[in-house]
C-alpha cells in the first residue's frame, strides 16, 4: 500500500491548485497525481514481485491470471487513491492528508491475507469477510494458485469499482467545493 505514505504528498499539488483562486476546472486537475501515484504504485508492485521471485515465490497460474492479478491490484490501487484525493482536497496541511490512512493500513490484517477468517473470533471474523481485503486477497490467492475464484472476484470488483466511483465523485464535489469558496 505505497499509496498510503505517497498518496498525500502528491496530492498536496491538488491543494495548492485548489487553494488559489485562478484555479478553473479542467480535465487534469485530479489526473496527474493520481497517475503519477498509479505509476508508482505500479512500479512498487513490480519491485515487491521481483523481490518475490528471488526469494523463492513460483506460481504456475497462466499469463492470463497473472494478468488478472495485475488488474485487480490496479483497480484497487486506484481506487484507494481517490480516497486519498479526497483526504488531500479535505486536509489543511500534507500531514493531516497523510493521517487518514493509517486506518487503511490495518485492513489487510484484519483479513484473510494472514490466517482463515473462520479461526478468528465472531466479532473480528465478521468485520473480516465484509470489507474489501478479504476478497481480494482470496481471489489472487486463487488465481495464483490455479483454484476457482468463485464468487470472491465479483466481491473484489464490486468493492474496487464501488469505492473508485463514489471516491471520484466525493472528490470532484470537494474539488468544486473548494474552488467555490
Amino acid at each position: 500500500m505505497a499509496f498510503a505514505t505517497e498518496g498525500p504528498q502528491l496530492i498536496a499539488h491538488g491543494i495548492e491548485q485548489a487553494q488559489r483562486p485562478s484555479s478553473r476546472m479542467n480535465s487534469s486537475w485530479e489526473t496527474r497525481p493520481v497517475l503519477t501515484s498509479l505509476v508508482a504504485n505500479t512500479v512498487s508492485l513490480a519491485l515487491v514481485v521481483g523481490v518475490a521471485f528471488i526469494f523463492g515465490f513460483r506460481s504456475g497460474a497462466s499469463a492470463l491470471e497473472w494478468l488478472a492479478v495485475a488488474g485487480i491490484l490496479l483497480l484497487f490501487t486506484l481506487a484507494l487513491t481517490w480516497l486519498a484525493v479526497i483526504a488531500g482536497l479535505s486536509a489543511k496541511t500534507v500531514d493531516g492528508a497523510s493521517a487518514f490512512s493509517y486506518p487503511l493500513i490495518f485492513l489487510p490484517f484484519i483479513s484473510s491475507a494472514f490466517v482463515p477468517t473462520d479461526s478468528m473470533p465472531a466479532a473480528v471474523a465478521w468485520f473480516a469477510e465484509n470489507q474489501p481485503v478479504t476478497p481480494i486477497v482470496d481471489t489472487i490467492r486463487s488465481l495464483f494458485a490455479q483454484q476457482p475464484v468463485g464468487t470472491d472476484i465479483w466481491v473484489t470488483l464490486a468493492w474496487s469499482v464501488g469505492i473508485l466511483v463514489v471516491a471520484y465523485f466525493l472528490a470532484l464535489a470537494e474539488y468544486r467545493r473548494r474552488i467555490a469558496g
